[in-house]
């Protein structure tokens, strides 16, 4: 290697192990339009690594249960409508939890919010471990379903202030491949811990989750103003706008998302979006392992198929939005939806008890479900601005985790009265729907950054 390559080399590995370890924010104001631009560009990168991380090991400490539940099942005496009542009750309290944070995640540090969601998770995991009452179990359970809902707002209030509407589209598509690989790995891990004891599917993740928030605290910053560096621009100003005017909070919250019929619409097409999605992560290896005879530990790699063709889907409709529909979101979402129905039904009826058909067809649902389930954040955000970003998500979060009522206590009540072709239909009536419901939002924009900045000029 010559010594010029030498020096890039080192510079490079420099600077990517200080997005990783660097110094402590500077709140000094950056000063200088080439410095600002390095500046910025550094804690953009910082940003998207660092959350995509940290919301990964949320996942560690959310979705262990799945793998878990059948030796749950036979050690603890604990039947299908009772686990999936867990499900039901800590998916539908994550869901207000996520949208009542999302107030908060507007408005406060977004590195003490994350941070403190993480470290309050892996406690609740661990007292689950401990636990073998069915009572102390949903307690603990429900719980940690509240301080979950404290992971996405300060992510979404990072990514939206950090990236401008164009960039958000294939930035949070990137971002999003933190529930894949947050969700794969843990089944993967799981899969092979409750082969020793399923009280490990909860011990281990937590202590990941609580090196993880040690990660975190070094690494993230909040808002660009916090280290130093202007804001970033999200639209061209009016001629005769007031820079220093900036909405007022409950008029962006009335105006952007709850009199937007487009959000509201978002909200209902991702409650069936979800139910789809926790279906098949939660129930997956159960469903394979008791319906298929197939072994958990190659159920947990099987469904984690899902999750990772998860990744490619998420990053395919990513480039697709931006590229060929100038970044309107619901307009790919009804796309994925429609072949999502196909996916389902051949799952349903043709996949039979092959282990290759069978991982290749969770894997394509995979891979289509969750392109719209990151548009559907995507469009919520960039549809109400940087201003109420969180609450947005929050709201269509709110409506997501909602359906485990259906894909949590609904399905395991539905499976154990009717078996896993009663399910399984399920599913594809859910497709059905959120498909109709991102037809009905077609016509959306691409976000309402031009149309606020004309409400604050006119104002």
């Amino acid at each position: 290697m010559s010594a010029p390559d030498k020096k890039n080399f080192l510079q490079s590995a420099f600077a990517a192990t200080a997005h990783f370890f660097g110094p402590a924010p500077a709140i000094a104001p950056v000063t200088g339009e080439e410095r600002v631009r390095e500046g910025t560009r550094f804690w953009q990168q910082r940003v998207l690594v660092s959350t995509i991380i940290g919301y990964a090991v949320y996942y560690f400490v959310r979705k262990n249960l799945s793998v878990a539940m059948p030796v749950m099942e036979q050690e603890l005496g604990i039947g299908k409508a009772q686990l999936g009542l867990f499900l039901t009750l800590h998916g539908v309290l994550y869901g207000v939890s996520k949208f009542a944070n999302g107030f908060l995640g507007d408005r406060c540090n977004a590195r003490v919010f994350m941070v403190s969601g993480l470290l309050a998770s892996a406690g609740f995991n661990i007292m689950f471990g401990l636990s073998s009452v069915a009572v102390a179990l949903g307690i603990f359970w429900l719980l940690n379903g509240w301080v979950q809902g404290m992971g996405f707002p300060p992510c979404a209030r990072l990514l939206t202030h950090w990236f401008t509407p164009e960039k958000l589209v294939t930035r949070m598509a990137v971002w999003n491949i933190s529930h894949t690989i947050g969700g794969g790995l843990i089944l993967i891990l799981c899969g092979y811990l409750v082969l020793w004891d399923w009280r490990l599917c909860f011990f281990v993740p937590a202590g990941l989750a609580i090196i993880c928030s040690v990660y975190l605290w070094k690494t993230l910053p909040d808002t660009p103003a916090s280290v130093g560096l202007p804001e970033v621009s999200h639209v061209a100003q009016p001629k005769d706008a007031d820079p220093k005017k900036a909405p007022g909070f409950s008029r962006v919250l009335k105006e952007n998302v709850f009199k937007n019929k487009y959000i509201w619409l978002l909200a209902f097409a991702n409650f069936f979006v979800y139910t789809i999605r926790y279906a098949v992560l939660d129930w997956g290896p159960s469903l394979l392992n008791q319906a298929k005879g197939i072994p958990i530990q190659h159920a947990g790699w099987m469904t984690a198929a899902f999750e990772l063709s998860g990744l490619v889907g998420t990053l395919l409709a990513g480039w697709v939005t931006a590229r060929f529909f100038g970044g309107r979101c619901i307009r790919v979402c009804a796309i994925y939806m429609v072949l999502t129905i196909v996916a389902v039904l051949l799952f349903w009826r043709v996949a039979g008890d092959s282990k290759v058909l069978n991982t290749i067809l969770l894997g394509s649902i995979g891979f289509l479900i969750y392109g719209p389930q990151s548009l559907v954040g995507t469009a919520a955000a960039n549809l109400a601005t940087k201003h109420a970003a969180a609450t947005a998500i929050g709201l269509t979060g709110l409506f997501g985790y909602a359906s485990t009522v259906l894909s949590g206590w609904g399905l395991g009540a539905l499976v154990q009265a009717h078996g896993w072709n009663a399910g399984l239909a399920g599913l594809g009536i859910a497709a059905i729907a959120g498909t109709i419901l991102f037809a009905i939002a077609w016509p959306a924009k691409a976000h309402g950054y031009e149309e606020e900045a004309q409400k604050d000029a006119s104002s």
